[in-house]
């Protein structure tokens, strides 16, 4: 099966499951306790029965609901995500402001924990043990076993309060103005405290997920024959090892990467960043039902994505996949 066929698929199989997602939030959410037209009347100062109504009437809230259901699929469909009671603004748009700032804090972190996790699991396989690996091994287990809001709170106190290296807080520094280089300079220091901490968790994950598929597959025939031949051992690592043992990390990290976009809730939080986690938590806090359904609906999108991309990574690694699919 070409790449190609193989996005075509994925594509299909993406609409559909995104469909049954949108479905299945709605009914999951209207099902929740809770009505949002009484949180509006009681911001506005005027919670009585009369209002409450109106505003059931003016958002379609009064409407049955399957018809209230069509709607919303009809509009999935259309791109139209709805339109914020809260904020008084679409759905769309207030994504779209936030969507890049958490797509960079996730994409760094993801690629952080990818990079480095494999990176430190070869270095302990090729060292296995002796003291540098016995390092890894604890520390990858100490991260592991970190809860993320702990690490993100010890994050702020150590380098942002006492040592005072890194912005602890925010996007970017608030009414500095800076344009070209020096704003992408002040936006990525904002960034290293929150990607490290992300990643930390699945940085472990990796990392000892390497250590351990490389000392199994070290011990596999092809690579005693390569040893045969008189091949050095960092050439049989990278050529025969590596790219047999990477295999089940890609696929794990693929399968992870979901787990990334919910763990930014919690971190956009600590850290004030702007993204849609954060967008989401408060729209949790406010009953905005439409920013709600929005936020998961394009969370599962990501989520497909990167699934699709791992996909495609894992047939470029190992052509054998695709033709045997």
């Amino acid at each position: 099966m070409s790449i190609f066929t193989v996005i075509l698929s994925r594509a299909f199989k993406a609409f559909v499951t995104l469909l049954a997602i949108a479905v299945l939030n709605f009914c999951l959410l209207h099902a929740a306790p809770g009505d949002p037209a009484v949180v509006l009347a009681g911001e506005a100062g005027a919670a009585d029965e009369q209002m409450i109504e109106q505003l059931r009437e003016r958002f379609g809230l009064d409407q049955p609901f399957y018809v209230q259901l069509g709607k919303y699929v009809g509009s999935v469909l259309t791109l139209d995500l709805g339109y914020s009671f809260r904020q008084g603004a679409p759905v769309a748009e207030l994504i779209a402001e936030r969507l890049p700032a958490t797509l960079l804090l996730t994409l760094t972190a993801f690629v952080i924990s990818l990079v480095l996790g494999i990176a430190f699991g070869v270095a302990a396989s090729a060292r296995v043990g002796k003291a540098s690996d016995s390092l890894l091994t604890t520390l990858a287990l100490l991260f592991y076993a970190t809860p993320l809001y702990w690490a993100a709170l010890m994050a702020v106190l150590v380098f942002s309060v006492w040592l005072g290296w890194l912005p602890g807080f925010g996007y970017e520094t608030v009414g500095a103005d800076y344009t070209g280089m020096a704003r992408v300079i002040d936006i990525a220091k904002h960034l290293v405290l929150p990607a490290l901490t992300l990643g930390l968790f699945f940085m472990a994950v990796y990392m000892r997920m390497t250590r351990a598929s490389m000392l199994e597959v070290s011990q596999l025939d092809f690579v005693k024959t390569a040893k045969a031949k008189g091949l050095s051992g960092p050439a049989i690592r990278r050529r025969h090892i590596l790219r047999n043992a990477i295999l089940p990390v890609v696929t794990l990290a693929g399968l992870q990467a979901g787990q990334l976009v919910g763990g930014a809730v919690l971190t956009e939080t600590v850290f004030a960043w702007p993204g849609i986690g954060r967008l989401m938590f408060e729209s949790l806090a406010a009953r905005d039902y439409n920013t709600i359904l929005g936020v998961f609906l394009v969370s599962a999108a990501m989520v497909i994505l990167f699934n699709i991309v791992t996909d495609i990574v894992y047939r470029l690694v190992d052509p054998r996949i695709g033709a045997r699919a």
